[in-house]
């Protein structure tokens, strides 16, 4: 009977497998960053395809793997709407 202690990792998962709506943790996952890095890049503008919902932000796959295809160029900022 061994006593050794498995360690789970995170396998990656394929970029087709990967939904088309991503959360900033996958997004983070993506870039190999700290979820922290996602949330201040998308608050400068930086990286695209962002919307947030609620309390959460979404991004959009094919936005964010184009921006990374681009180099990575700053985001333009959309207009916001309803800003109380």
């Amino acid at each position: 009977m061994s006593s050794t202690t498995e360690t789970q990792t995170e396998v990656p998962v394929s970029l087709e497998e990967q939904p088309s709506v991503l959360t900033a943790d996958e997004v983070a996952t993506l870039l190999r960053v700290n979820r922290k890095t996602v949330y201040v890049a998308f608050k400068q503008g930086v990286i695209p395809g962002g919307r947030r919902i609620g309390g959460t932000i979404r991004f959009s796959r094919e936005r964010v793997l184009e921006w990374l295809a681009n180099g990575q160029e700053c985001a333009p900022r959309s207009p916001r709407r309803g800003v109380r």
